[in-house]
C-alpha cells in the first residue's frame, strides 16, 4: 500500500521571483532511501563470507561506514522533499535551486533550505477585443522598379570593357592588407569578384576602386571587420585584374516570357506589384501582432527574475555581435550607421527583453487558463520549422532536442503561439487610414483565405506568430 510522503515545509518570499523554502523530513521518511541505500552499497563491495549484494547493513557500517549510507540516503531524497514542497505551495521553478543541508544527525530530523528562481504571480488582465493600429501599406513606383531591376540583374550578361572601373561594375580583384609593412594573417585575396558601390565589405574599398582600370593599384587606410584582428587599422593595397560591365535586357514582352510564365511585361509588373504587397501584408501582419502583445502588456506589471532578464539580454547580444562579425560590420560601424550610441543600443536592447521575457509569463498563463493541447503531429511540424529556421537536417534537429530534454521547451513554445492567435484574432488592428487590417484569414504566403473555423494555415500562423513576437530579437537589433 502506497503511503503518501509527509512533508513539513514553509516559503519565505525572498522577491517577487525569488522564493526560500524551508524542509523538515522526520528520520521515519529517510528509511525506505536508507535501505535502497544499503542495497546500492551492497552490490558494490566485496566482504569474504558474504556474497555479493547480500552484506548486511551492520557489516557495511563496519566496513565503509555509516556516513557513506546516511549521504547516499540524503541525496536520494531531498529532491523528492524538494519537489513535494513545490507542490504543497504551488510554485513553479524556473531553475535548478541552491539546496543546503542546515541540520542533520543520525536517527534526527533532516532540515533543508531551497533558494529558487520562480515565476511571477500577477493578476492576468483582459484580452479579449484588445485595440491596436499599424502604418498603411505603401507600395510605391519605387519599390516594384527596385524589383522589376533586381529581375533584370539576375538575367543580365558580363561583357570586358576598357576603361576604368564605375558604380556599377564588376571588377576582379586581388587584395592584400599589411600592418606596419607586414602582411597580415589571412589578409590576402586573390580573383575575387566584386560590384563597385555594394559597399559592406571592407571601409575605402569603393573610393579606391573608383577610376582603376585593369592592371592598376591603389593602396588606403582601412579597419579589419572580421577575424582575431578584427578592428586593428591596416594597409589595404587593392589591384583590378578585369573590369566588366553588366548589360541588362529589355524589359519587354520578350523578356517577360523569358524571365516569368506572363505573356506581357504588364502582366509581369503587375504580379510584381502583388507580390510586393502580400510581402507588405506579412510584415504589416507582424507589426499588428508586436502592437497587440505590446497593448496587453501595458495592462499589467509582471515582476521580472533579473537573472533570466541578464542571461537573456547577454545572449542577444551575443547573437547581435555574431551576426555582424557575419556580415563584416563592427559593433561601431553598425551603431554609427543607425545614428545610436552605446548606451541607447543597450537600453533599447534590454526594453525589448524585458518585453519577450514579460510576454512569456503572460503567454504561458493564457495557455494554461485556456487549456490548450497539442498533438503530434503539431510538434512535428514544428520541430521541422525550427530546423528550417536554424539551417538544420530535421531529423538530427529533432534527435538533439529529445537527448538534450528540450521537447517541453518546444511544447511551451507551441502554447504560446496558440495564445497569441487566441488574442490577436480577437483584436481589432486598424492601419493609419482607419481600415481594419485582416489577421485572422491571414494566409502564410501573405493571401487572404476565406473565413474558417480552423485550418493547417491559421495553426503554422500561429506557430509563426511565437516566433516573431517572443523569440530573439537579434536580427532587429
Amino acid at each position: 500500500m502506497h503511503q503518501e510522503t509527509f512533508v513539513k515545509s514553509a516559503v519565505e518570499n525572498l522577491s517577487p521571483t525569488r522564493a526560500k523554502l524551508t524542509v523538515e523530513v522526520p528520520f521515519e521518511e529517510l528509511k525506505p532511501s536508507l535501505d535502497a541505500a544499503y542495497q546500492k552499497i551492497a552490490k558494490q563491495i566485496n566482504v569474504p563470507g558474504f556474497r555479493r549484494g547480500k552484506v548486511p547493513p551492520a557489516v557495511i557500517d563496519r566496513q565503509v561506514g555509516r556516513g557513506p549510507v546516511l549521504d547516499e540516503a540524503i541525496n536520494a531524497v531531498v529532491p523528492q522533499q524538494y519537489m513535494a514542497a513545490l507542490q504543497e505551495h504551488d510554485l513553479e521553478p524556473l531553475a535548478q535551486p541552491d539546496i543546503e543541508v542546515t541540520k542533520f544527525e543520525d536517527n534526527e530530523s533532516l532540515e533543508f533550505t531551497a533558494e529558487v528562481d520562480i515565476k511571477p504571480v500577477f493578476e492576468l488582465p483582459s484580452y479579449d477585443g484588445l485595440e491596436a493600429s499599424v502604418e498603411d501599406i505603401e507600395i510605391s513606383d519605387a519599390d516594384v522598379d527596385e524589383q522589376v531591376e533586381a529581375l533584370r540583374e539576375r538575367f543580365g550578361t558580363l561583357v570586358p570593357v576598357e576603361r576604368a572601373a564605375a558604380d556599377g561594375d564588376f571588377v576582379t580583384i586581388d587584395l592584400l592588407a599589411a600592418a606596419d609593412g607586414e602582411a597580415v594573417e589571412g589578409g590576402e585575396v586573390t580573383g575575387m569578384s566584386y560590384k563597385v558601390g555594394r559597399g559592406g565589405m571592407i571601409d575605402g574599398l569603393d573610393e579606391a576602386l573608383a577610376g582603376l582600370s585593369a592592371g592598376d593599384d591603389a593602396t588606403f587606410d582601412s579597419e579589419l571587420v572580421g577575424g582575431d584582428l578584427v578592428g586593428q587599422a591596416v594597409q589595404v593595397t587593392v589591384k583590378v585584374t578585369a573590369v566588366q560591365e553588366q548589360q541588362l535586357p529589355e524589359y519587354d514582352d520578350e523578356f517577360a516570357q523569358l524571365a516569368s510564365e506572363f505573356d506581357t511585361a504588364e502582366e509581369l509588373t503587375t504580379d510584381v506589384r502583388e507580390r510586393l504587397g502580400r510581402g507588405k501584408r506579412l510584415e504589416q501582419a507582424a507589426a499588428a501582432r508586436d502592437a497587440v502583445l505590446e497593448a496587453l502588456l501595458e495592462k499589467v506589471e509582471i515582476p521580472l527574475p533579473e537573472v533570466m532578464v541578464t542571461d537573456e539580454l547577454n545572449a542577444r547580444r551575443q547573437n547581435v555581435e555574431q551576426q555582424l562579425g557575419f556580415a563584416g560590420i563592427t559593433m561601431e560601424k553598425y551603431l554609427e550607421d543607425e545614428g545610436q550610441t552605446a548606451e541607447e543600443f543597450e537600453a533599447d536592447l534590454e526594453r525589448r527583453v524585458r518585453d519577450a521575457v514579460a510576454a512569456q509569463f503572460i503567454l504561458d498563463k493564457i495557455a494554461k487558463k485556456e487549456e490548450y493541447g497539442i498533438d503530434q503531429a503539431e510538434l512535428s511540424e514544428h520541430l521541422v520549422r525550427r530546423a528550417q529556421q536554424s539551417g538544420q537536417d530535421p531529423q538530427e534537429f529533432a534527435n538533439h532536442m529529445f537527448e538534450h530534454n528540450h521537447i517541453p521547451d518546444l511544447v511551451q513554445e507551441i502554447l504560446r503561439g496558440k495564445a497569441l492567435a487566441t488574442i490577436v484574432e480577437s483584436a481589432t488592428v486598424t492601419d493609419a487610414s482607419g481600415n481594419v487590417v485582416e489577421l485572422k484569414n491571414l494566409r502564410p504566403d501573405g493571401t487572404i483565405g476565406e473565413p474558417v473555423e480552423a485550418t493547417d494555415e491559421a495553426d503554422e500562423a500561429a506557430d509563426e506568430a511565437t516566433d516573431e513576437a517572443t523569440d530573439e530579437d537579434a536580427e532587429k537589433a
